[in-house]
């Protein structure tokens, strides 16, 4: 910075979960090891996606949890944003910045049961609880005895909820239970290639306004490079789509010998239709392997089936 004895106050946004209030101390402390001359003040944002009590498909679902606090940022009322790279749409608004991914933690979706169980433990016509279409859809292809069950909350509610609506068991995001220290609750974690991913899922996006050099040469010391090729590749895949962070649409990106791997998927809420596909190519071309793989996937029926679940949205 210009004078490193001035002490310089920066308002990073958060959600109030225990979850989002985790992440942004957590963003908040490596911000300032790493410039002392930095003090960060967090500012607690209710977003419409805190305060409905439905599933979020049944209003599209695209950007709830971070509509106001990117409003914020463009009112200058915060100097950048903590998200969860999941719960971003694919487009951000204009003069606002995606400006680091700090290292992804665990991606996979992880399985919460009662007394244990596995996943081909439940017992049949078990009913399981999760939020998303994405998830209910690969869950109804792999057993399509299960009753799903909607959830909503945040992540100590979906836990709380296994035992006070008697489920078997409540699919999370590893990563969130990681991050809790909750990691024990864990049953078993489903393989990315049999439950795919959302988009961006374990990772972190840190957002500011595109002309804030200031937060700008804060922050991306935080960036993971690997991280960000994987999931702005991913998010290439979601925008190619046209698809919401609500509708059963997966992509996970992964490096692998110095390649790009992209695993991606789009289904019908009973996991009756599904098409997946893959695509490999070099770091460098993550956007173009993202689009690619999507116009695939829409060559080979994608399309019709995301048209289906938005009218019955």
């Amino acid at each position: 910075m210009d004078n490193p004895t001035r002490k310089i106050e920066l308002r990073l946004g958060t959600r109030t979960s225990l979850l989002a209030l985790q992440q942004a101390n957590w963003v908040k402390k490596r911000v300032e090891d790493l410039n002392p001359e930095v003090t960060v003040k967090l500012v607690h944002i209710k977003t419409t996606g805190d305060k409905l009590d439905f599933p979020l498909f049944k209003i599209g679902g695209k950007g709830l949890f971070v509509k106001e606090i990117e409003e914020a940022l463009a009112r200058k009322e915060v100097d950048l944003a903590i998200h969860s790279a999941k719960d971003l749409p694919a487009v951000i608004p204009d003069g606002l910045d995606l400006i680091a991914f700090p290292e992804r933690e665990d991606p996979r979706d992880a399985l919460v049961s009662r007394d244990e169980k596995r996943f081909g433990e439940i017992r049949e016509g078990g009913k399981v609880g999760t939020g998303s279409l994405r998830r209910q859809a690969q869950l109804l292809n792999l057993r399509p005895d299960l009753e799903i069950v909607p959830l909503r909350g945040n992540l100590d509610t979906r836990l709380r909820k296994l035992t006070a609506l008697d489920l078997d068991a409540v699919i999370l995001a590893s990563a969130g239970l990681h991050r809790m220290g909750w990691e024990d609750r864990i049953s078993e974690l489903f393989d990315p290639e049999t439950m795919v991913p959302a988009i961006g899922q374990g990772a972190l996006a840190i957002e500011t306004r595109e002309e804030d050099e200031r937060v700008r040469k804060v922050v991306e010391p935080l960036n993971h490079l690997a991280t960000q090729i994987s999931v702005l590749a991913e998010r290439a895949f979601l925008q190619r789509l046209g698809g919401g962070c609500q509708v059963p649409v997966a992509g996970y990106a992964r490096i692998e010998s110095g390649k790009l791997i992209l695993t991606g998927l789009v289904a019908g809420v009973d996991g009756r239709k599904v098409v997946r596909g893959k695509e490999e190519g070099p770091l460098e071309k993550n956007k173009e392997l993202g689009e690619r793989l999507a116009g695939d996937l829409l060559q080979r029926g994608a399309g019709e089936i995301l048209e289906e679940v938005y009218k019955k949205a």
